[in-house]
């Protein structure tokens, strides 16, 4: 495995500067990927339903640190 990452890692040093860029930012990327399945259509489906709300400002926001104030007191 250290020999594959070794070559990776010599053969993208070879690159320009921006393409370096670029491998460096996906494999960045690559980290921050939670360990998720993902969504359902019909998660995406309410997601984008939830958006267009959102940009008609037709969708009641609330503060989440106050939605979950409110949800630890009825706990306690």
């Amino acid at each position: 495995m250290a020999t594959i990452a070794e070559r990776v890692v010599t053969e993208a040093m070879a690159l320009p500067p921006a393409q370096r860029a670029f491998v460096a930012e996906k494999l960045i990327e690559s980290l921050d990927v939670p360990d998720t399945p993902p969504l359902s259509v019909t998660w995406k489906e309410e997601v984008r339903r939830r958006c267009a709300r959102m940009d008609r400002e037709t969708l009641d926001l609330r503060d989440a640190e106050k939605v979950f104030a409110k949800a630890y007191s009825s706990l306690t």
